[in-house]
């Protein structure tokens, strides 16, 4: 198992791409600790995981909270005394284009998708740094790379912050041993993305801009996530990496 004896705290971990790869690393034999805003989706999230390999445990956590952040990493620490793996994944997307949006739904945007790995990071810096090394990985997109017509300029300008912060602390940290990347995907095939498909012009618009002609699927991600995670990637480091069947290749 190639995340045993490590234990992961992912944001946003009860449902979607986080629960995937909540699940993936529990399959690995990490301990992981499912963080996010909702209580009784994570309950769920926790007991659905409760059989695999790994264990699992769920806290409430809203990333923009600084308090919250560090109650989490206090927890932590007191139950397993370490934390090697951070994914930060929670993120929002208000689906309006810069004319429309809102100065309260942009800040909205901007706390979740950009403070909230940035506190992430703040307060599990010194937990890694004290047990010698760990992996952080930002959960950004492919309009985190480039400028993407069908998006919300406020979710493109969310996601190019974290990739650049992504390569910020992958410089000044990496002499402790502490790896930061980031996954970039294209569009996920997640619940609400599936609910989206039925309309047949946005289907088009975005199946028809990937190259390998598909969405990218959870697994897809959190098997990204878990190379990243793993020993295999001790090497890898300050690097956004493309989970997008092609649509940044040209």
């Amino acid at each position: 198992m190639k995340l045993r004896e490590k234990s992961a705290l992912i944001t946003g971990g009860a449902q979607g791409i986080g629960l995937a790869i909540a699940r993936t690393f529990c399959r690995q034999g990490a301990t992981v600790y499912i963080a996010d805003i909702n209580q009784e989706t994570g309950n769920e999230a926790a007991t659905e995981l409760s059989q695999e390999p790994g264990s699992v445990r769920f806290l409430r956590l809203d990333v923009s909270e600084e308090s919250d952040w560090q109650q989490v990493c206090t927890q932590i620490v007191a139950e397993v005394g370490r934390l090697d793996i951070l994914v930060n994944n929670a993120g929002i997307n208000i689906r309006k284009p810069i004319e429309e949006m809102h100065p309260e739904e942009l800040d909205m945007m901007y706390q979740v998708n950009i403070k909230g790995p940035f506190l992430g990071i703040k307060h599990v810096l010194p937990l890694m740094k004290n047990s010698g090394g760990g992996s952080i990985i930002n959960m950004s997109s492919v309009c985190g790379l480039i400028g993407h017509k069908f998006t919300p300029e406020a979710y493109t300008t969310a996601k190019g912050a974290l990739t650049t912060l992504t390569k910020a602390i992958a410089s000044r940290y990496g002499e402790f041993n502490i790896r930061c990347n980031s996954i970039n995907p294209s569009t996920a095939n997640t619940a609400m993305v599936q609910q989206m498909l039925k309309d047949p012009v946005w289907k088009e618009q975005r199946i028809g801009e990937v190259p390998l002609g598909r969405m990218a699927s959870l697994q897809d991600i959190a098997e990204a996530a878990l190379y990243l995670a793993s020993d295999e990637a001790g090497f890898i480091n300050g690097v956004a990496l493309p989970v997008d069947g092609g649509v940044t290749a040209y």
